[in-house]
């Protein structure tokens, strides 16, 4: 079940019809519990868990009444956090699509995840999709689920002009609000769930990039980007800020295999279209932005990060 995009939090006279959460700056994943062990699925149905060993023993554990999970679905977030204690984006990339067992062992280590559980959609094989919110979270925290790489962060009842306060004063990323009486509808970008962000963000399509000069001589110097369209991407702009030098090199590997002499993109103007380099549109990314302009471009865009869990069909306007 996936969130609307919202621009606020819902009416003041319905603030008590809505649980708030914490919106956390990872990656979305399921956490399917079969004979004692966790399978861990991203939104794009991929089976993410030999990336992260240490969250893996939550299907082996026992509820707070010693109960032994099987047949259990967990919803969360996989999350990793800086030096401060904040969800970093960045940090969590390192972990991403990392299967070799070796890098592992020191990458769990310097960079440690969290599952962050928010929801329960099954429990010993009973379906709790039908149940309210406030039940399958009742179910959720009666399990006391709190171990070395999982926890179940609380939600609040009301107050949300506080908890996005709240939000905003840690730095987080923001709220999701949840309606109280509200069904789990997988695969569903429904309005009972709005994520209400401090930051502007926007997933995006890579469409091809230009050169670099000086200290990125040979690497991209600037993303171009795109949303999907009927007639192939619809330009949205460029970014060329926001990268380390460890993730530019990493994407330069990746746009060199998906090289193409055709542009993806319905309509480029001329200057940025000059010197381009082509590629066939498979990478998701991130970018943090201003606004919007009036024709439709991203205002000082700057690079979070590859969405390895959203696919390109996925890939819309966030915003209304």
């Amino acid at each position: 079940m996936l969130a609307t995009a919202a621009m606020a939090l819902p009416r003041a006279s319905e603030d008590r019809l809505w649980g708030y959460e914490f919106k956390w700056d990872g990656v979305r994943a399921l956490g399917h519990v079969h004979g004692g062990r966790l399978t861990l699925v991203s939104r794009n149905d991929r089976d993410i868990s030999v990336s992260y060993p240490e969250v893996l023993g939550l299907g082996s554990s026992a509820a707070g009444d010693g109960t032994v999970f099987e047949d259990t679905v967990f919803d969360g977030e996989l999350v990793a956090f800086d030096a401060a204690g904040r969800p970093s984006f960045s940090e969590l990339q390192q972990r991403m699509h990392v299967t070799a067992h070796a890098t592992l062992i020191h990458l769990v280590e310097r960079v440690p995840v969290t599952y962050l559980l928010f929801d329960i959609l099954s429990l010993h094989g009973r379906s709790l999709l039908p149940e309210p919110y406030t039940s399958r979270r009742e179910a959720l925290e009666g399990l006391q689920l709190q171990g070395p790489a999982w926890q179940t962060p609380p939600y609040f009842g009301g107050d949300g002009p506080d908890v996005l306060a709240a939000s905003l004063s840690n730095r987080l990323e923001g709220v999701v609000a949840k309606r109280l009486d509200s069904s789990y509808q997988p695969g569903q970008r429904s309005p009972d769930w709005l994520k209400i962000k401090n930051v502007r963000t926007q997933d995006v399509v890579v469409g091809g990039w230009k050169p670099g000069q000086g200290r990125r001589s040979g690497l991209p110097g600037a993303l171009l980007l795109g949303l999907p369209g009927p007639a192939g991407l619809r330009y949205i702009g460029k970014v060329g800020t926001g990268f380390t030098d460890r993730t530019l090199a990493d994407i330069a590997r990746k746009l060199a295999d998906l090289a193409q002499t055709a542009s993806p993109f319905a309509e480029v103007p001329r200057e940025h279209a000059r010197d381009a380099q082509w590629v066939r549109p498979a990478l998701v990314g991130e970018v943090e932005f201003g606004e919007w302009t009036p024709e439709g471009r991203l205002r000082h865009p700057s690079w979070r990060g590859l969405r390895h869990d959203v696919g390109v069909q996925d890939v819309r306007r966030a915003e209304p």
